[in-house]
């Protein structure tokens, strides 16, 4: 069995770590290691991962708190929590809170590998379909534009830039896909990577509003509630605020249509 993909694995157990850490690497995946959620966390912070292998019960912050930390980090995330102390109230409990999926120690080798190769077919699956939705609604878009006969400058950049499939533009904003860094003006701005999702579907529909399920579904593949999806799209778009306002407490570009969406207007 070959796979691809990042792995985190966070437990507080060194042998655990490294044995786990072999079995998927065997099997052609890249792998970090976390002997607690702090650790974990601020790897999540400058990494994108495709799964997680997480301890319940660690030192520090518990595994169900640090579900919920790296979820807000990485919506979307695949995590899977295990324990070797068994309780149907905590199994319940993590599910509630996001988990993908509750595990028992010891952790049988081809448990994890069949589990690691479904979780990550499915993860292709939705990045195929964000793909497809993306490519679908830059195509109404354009041609949108051509019935009406105005194709605004911005629009023009894009569809006439070398590598129309590296770079998007709006106004002053330009997000490299390939390197997925962030361009406001001449200055070249940091963005968590599940922000810069964010942002480059508002920048795809600008200047139409995004309400927030399709914001989280196009950007993440993350498909909750109304009032959910509100409510973690907040975090993402007080950083992008912050890296794209003069002033993020008095916006100009981003805004908020309170109970429906957010719309990016850079023209």
């Amino acid at each position: 069995m070959t796979l691809s993909g990042k792995i985190l694995i966070v437990d507080d157990e060194a042998v655990l770590r490294q044995t786990l850490a072999r079995i998927l690497q065997q099997a052609g995946l890249e792998v970090t290691i976390a002997e607690n959620a702090a650790q974990a966390l601020a790897f999540l912070q400058n990494t994108r991962f495709d799964l997680v292998y997480m301890d319940i019960r660690m030192p520090g912050m518990p595994g169900l708190d640090a579900l919920e930390a790296a979820r807000a980090l990485q919506p979307g995330l695949p995590v899977v929590l295990f324990t070797a102390q068994p309780d149907l109230a905590s199994a319940v409990e993590a599910l509630r809170r996001g988990a993908s999926d509750y595990l028992l120690k010891p952790l049988k080798p081809e448990v994890i590998l069949e589990k690691t190769q479904s979780i990550l077919l499915t993860q292709r699956k939705e990045r195929r379909k964000r793909e497809i939705l993306a490519q679908i609604g830059s195509l109404q878009t354009e041609l949108k534009e051509l019935e009406i006969g105005q194709v605004n400058s911005s629009a023009l950049e894009i569809f006439s830039a070398p590598d129309v499939e590296r770079y998007l533009k709006r106004g002053a904003l330009t997000l490299d896909m390939h390197t997925r860094r962030l361009l406001v003006a001449d200055r070249q701005v940091s963005l968590p990577p599940a922000s810069f999702d964010i942002l480059l579907v508002l920048t795809r529909h600008s200047p139409r509003v995004v309400d927030y399920r399709t914001l989280l579904a196009e950007a993440l593949g993350y498909q909750v509630d109304a009032r959910e999806a509100q409510e973690l799209v907040k975090w993402h778009i007080h950083h992008i605020r912050q890296a794209i306002e003069p002033d993020a407490r008095n916006p100009i570009y981003l805004f908020n249509l309170r109970g429906v969406g957010y719309r990016l207007v850079m023209d």
